[in-house]
């Protein structure tokens, strides 16, 4: 499988999407759990059992928080095909499911239940094991994110789809989050509405700006030169 074929680039834009979905879910979840970490006993009889254990969800916010980061920096190496750009975001997957299990695993024993945190985890081992299999000889023929081209749109184009996809997320957060965040009749995935509203139309704006730029590129180089 070549690197120019339309499959090539449709698993690498996949990559790169599956990637930028997984920043996201993994820096939400480690934001919103600032809120129990913070206040353990503040929100029903569910997460009082947190309280003892409170510096340890201070952590998780610190910690999964930071592998978000890590996982949004993937996505830009990835989308400039950087050659460090496939070890980095395998590092990043591999830490979220490490942090991500292990905080699954102490609420499990807390209280019974890990949600959402499952869903976090979940979307990382998927993401995760479709990474792992572009490493396939034939498969990463056509991916090769560590070989980028200066003349190949794929990434940049993937990186707009990706926060127009992820801007749609932060904007309906409160819609498809709302099931796992409501306690008390409180839907917690709203409690940042401002917020979040804010962020997804950046994303939006970001990726609609990186859309242009791709087409304005796109136009310059077929341009035909006129000689005088």
């Amino acid at each position: 499988m070549s690197r120019n074929t339309w499959w090539g680039k449709t698993l690498r834009f996949i990559g790169i999407l599956l990637m930028g979905i997984t920043a996201l879910f993994t820096i939400a979840g480690g934001l919103g759990t600032t809120c129990v970490a913070l206040n353990p006993t503040g929100y029903g009889e569910g997460m009082a059992p947190l309280a003892p254990f409170q510096w340890l969800y201070i952590i998780f916010v610190i910690v999964t928080t930071a592998i978000g980061v890590m996982a949004a920096r993937a996505v830009f190496l990835l989308a400039k095909s950087k050659p460090n750009s496939y070890r980095y975001s395998i590092i990043a997957l591999v830490l979220g499911i490490v942090v991500g299990g292990i905080h699954m695993m102490v609420s499990q024993s807390l209280r019974g239940k890990s949600m959402p945190v499952d869903g976090v985890v979940y979307t990382t081992v998927l993401t995760l094991i479709v990474f792992l299999l572009f490493r396939t000889p034939k498969i990463w023929q056509g991916v090769d994110y560590t070989s980028g081209d200066s003349n190949d749109p794929t990434g940049p184009m993937a990186a707009a789809n990706t926060l127009l996809v992820t801007g749609i997320l932060t904007l309906t957060v409160q819609y498809w989050a709302g099931p796992t965040h409501t306690w008390g009749g409180t839907n917690w995935a709203a409690a940042f509405l401002v917020t979040s509203t804010m962020l997804g139309l950046g994303q939006l704006l970001g990726g609609a700006a990186l859309l242009i730029r791709q087409e304005r590129a796109r136009l310059t180089v077929s341009r035909p030169i006129i000689q005088s």
